[in-house]
């Protein structure tokens, strides 16, 4: 069982220089995750006054962070594994690909990583609003499955595509893969929930516009959903006779 393989860390290990050069490259991949899909929105809306709300608005939305997620799981691989995300994190860690230690500093970097890209957005367009995640035409419970269901499939592409001992030569497209899936959800739930499946994409914005509404759903599903396809991924299709992967090979 995969929960057997959960590991703690020890407290060494958080101050280790692989860990927080990993940390760091957290950060980076996140702040450049949030820059370019958050500034892509906050420059659509400046120059049509629609935002995401419109057609146009999603699919360059869309677009625009299936190309950032890409660049950002890129840049990171090779370093942290390129998490960018939290869900991500914690579907690595229910599937004993990670400490608990190591994850706690990952989300630490993520969630600094996009408050500071928030925060340049705001002083480098002259104080336009960056805009939070919110529901439209949905409750928090529907918002809450959405993002179940869409964060699920972007963390069992992750373990399909990085994860997984037998991925072989398909790993060098698990940033594409990553990224267009991401793309897609967000032409799915964009319209209803801002497709977030990343905690900390959503917890930038809300926190320099200090806009809290429903934000747990942000949390709840992204977690829920990432640790389902860790654990399911873990227990049905990876062998475990393999010897379990180290923080550097993901």
């Amino acid at each position: 069982m995969p929960i057997s393989r959960i590991a703690i860390g020890s407290t060494a290990e958080a101050t280790h220089p692989s860990a927080l050069k990993a940390a760091l490259a957290e950060f980076i991949c996140t702040f450049i995750f949030v820059f370019a899909g958050q500034g892509s929105g906050m420059a659509f809306s400046k120059l049509t006054g629609g935002g995401a709300a419109t057609p146009a608005g999603l699919i360059s939305a869309a677009i625009a962070h299936a190309f950032g997620l890409f660049v950002a799981v890129s840049v990171g691989a090779n370093i942290s594994g390129g998490h960018v995300n939290p869900a991500v994190t914690f579907g690595a860690f229910i599937g004993g690909n990670i400490t608990l230690v190591r994850g706690l500093l990952y989300w630490i970097a993520q969630l600094l990583g996009s408050t500071l890209a928030c925060l340049l957005l705001i002083f480098s367009t002259g104080g336009l609003a960056t805009g939070s995640f919110g529901l439209s035409g949905i409750n928090a419970i529907e918002a809450l499955v959405l993002e179940i269901v869409m964060t699920f499939g972007l963390v069992y592409t992750v373990y399909a595509t990085a994860i997984d001992p037998k991925k072989g030569s398909l790993g060098t497209i698990a940033p594409i893969a990553i990224g267009f899936i991401v793309g897609a959800n967000i032409l799915v739930g964009g319209a209803f929930d801002g497709a977030s499946m990343n905690p900390a994409v959503s917890f930038g914005p809300a926190l320099v516009s200090w806009a809290w509404d429903d934000h747990w759903v942000y949390w709840a599903g992204p977690l829920i959903g990432g640790g389902l396809a860790g654990l399911v991924y873990e227990l049905f299709f990876i062998s475990h006779t393999h010897e379990q992967l180290s923080t550097t090979e993901y």
